[in-house]
């Protein structure tokens, strides 16, 4: 099938389309997974590395339906994919848009793309995609190539920009939102033309598709009032990338958008699992949340990205990085989880952080992927908990708790040569004479309440959730 999406498709599907989009509140239940569509799966893998992470791997919309049983064996319900359109040379990532009519021929074509995404709706598995509506690939300045913005006036003019158009300081918001991020473009939102086309395209894409959800790249790039109305045409709940550690501006993003990543806890996380810093971090934090944020259970919880070193890389203590995980699975969010977690993927910096996972057979015997499942298919069965809100059972320096309705949740930044650490814990929602048990042995730890309180025991760094047993 040619793989230009039509127009005029669009225009009838806009009309007669009834989109069956889950709301931003369903999502509130999902565990997301992350992959690169060029990383994740070729259509016939090899097992050998990429030889130019720079570049093109291999990796398909096929191959991402040929392993489906592989994300959902770990428990996700949604997965998070990388941008689809045509990009410039070299664009593997998806962040160097060409023609936003085209699907990206690396990738596959338009049907591979339609069957995937029915291939997960078939599982209950949802798909959201990653958009960019700040920049194209980067041209320099002759737009020739671009479609369908080929035009000067359909960019900012570099007229109040530092040498090369390129944003020099990303306190000075004004400069933020008319310069160049990397080099790269950028798109004018103010002139009709571009913003009228970037909010039918959306609309066309998540109704045409069948998206459940929109991830946005880059989003203090562009005015607020253009995300109010983009995310009211794609019809589908958005979270954007703001990428910033200042919880008051982080947090004005969300009623543009519906929710943001979880920038300013990921850097609290990874002070406190990867640099072993006081957990009263996450006390501090979460606090600012509850009062910065309009709804918490909207952000995207995550401990890795395409963008950040890998944990492992900045800290190789596995206990570690399981307690950063108990936490993202955990704690209220929607938790994101980066490919490659499951098989204790190290890489530093970007492109060395995008992998490709073929390499490892997909092993589903790994022992990040089964901790991983573990508390995904818990989260599964206590559905009614995790509408609950996250409440502090107790916190210092090297122990932190919290609860989600009845399910407890113990952490420690220890490390795996912590030998044992304990608390006890007399904050807490239970009745005299519960049974908890942990669900990674719940047959061999269980501890019941007593006088009003209980004992916690973490051995070598171990992260613990506790659930009322039967």
């Amino acid at each position: 099938m040619n793989k230009t999406i039509s127009v005029v498709i669009f225009a009838l599907i806009a009309i007669v389309s009834v989109t069956l989009a889950a709301t931003p509140d369903q999502w509130g239940s999902r565990t997301i997974y992350q992959l690169l569509t060029d990383r994740f799966s070729q259509t016939v893998n090899n097992s050998q590395p990429c030889g130019n992470l720079q570049g093109y791997c291999g990796g398909t919309f096929q191959g991402v339906e040929a392993h489906l049983d592989y994300i959902q064996g770990m428990g996700f319900d949604a997965i998070w994919i990388s941008p689809v359109v045509t990009n410039t040379p070299g664009g593997y990532h998806g962040y160097w848009q060409q023609d936003i009519y085209t699907v990206n021929e690396y990738f596959g074509t338009e049907n591979d793309l339609l069957n995937m995404i029915k291939a997960c709706h078939e599982r209950g598995i949802w798909v959201m995609l990653d958009v960019v509506a700040n920049h194209v690939g980067p041209v320099n300045y002759d737009y020739s190539s671009i479609v369908p913005f080929d035009s000067d006036e359909h960019y900012h003019n570099c007229t109040t920009c530092p040498q090369y158009c390129t944003i020099d300081d990303f306190t000075n918001y004004p400069q933020v939102e008319e310069c160049r991020l990397s080099g790269l473009p950028d798109l004018d939102q103010d002139n009709q033309f571009v913003r009228s086309t970037l909010q039918a395209w959306i609309k066309n894409m998540t109704e045409f598709y069948s998206f459940d959800g929109i991830r946005i790249d880059t989003v203090p790039e562009v005015k607020v009032d253009f995300w109010r109305e983009y995310n009211d045409a794609a019809g589908v709940y958005a979270v954007g990338e703001v990428y910033n550690g200042n919880l008051t501006y982080v947090a004005s993003f969300q009623g543009p958008v519906d929710g943001v990543l979880s920038y300013p806890m990921f850097f609290t996380l990874r002070s406190v699992f990867a640099q072993q810093q006081s957990m009263n971090q996450i006390q501090s934090t979460f606090q600012s949340y509850q009062q910065l944020f309009s709804n918490i259970s909207l952000l995207g919880t995550f401990i890795d990205n395409h963008d950040q070193v890998r944990f492992l890389n900045e800290q190789t203590d596995i206990e570690l990085y399981k307690n950063a995980i108990t936490y993202v699975l955990m704690a209220q969010g929607i938790p994101i989880i980066y490919y490659g977690t499951e098989q204790g993927f190290n890489g530093a910096s970007d492109p060395n952080n995008r992998e490709p996972l073929w390499t490892t057979s997909f092993n589903t015997a790994s022992p990040l992927y089964q901790f991983i499942k573990t508390i995904n298919s818990f989260r599964a069965n206590i559905t009614d908990d995790l509408t609950m809100v996250q409440v502090q059972r107790y916190s210092d320096n090297t122990f932190y708790a919290f609860t989600r309705g009845n399910a407890f949740v113990a952490l420690t930044n220890g490390g795996s040569n912590q030998v044992q650490t304990s608390r006890t814990i007399t904050y807490h929602p239970y009745l005299e004479g519960t049974t908890l048990c942990n669900i990674f042995y719940p047959t061999e730890d269980c501890i019941k309440v007593a006088g009003g309180s209980f004992t916690v025991y973490l051995d070598y760094g171990e992260s613990k959730i506790y659930y009322p047993m039967n």
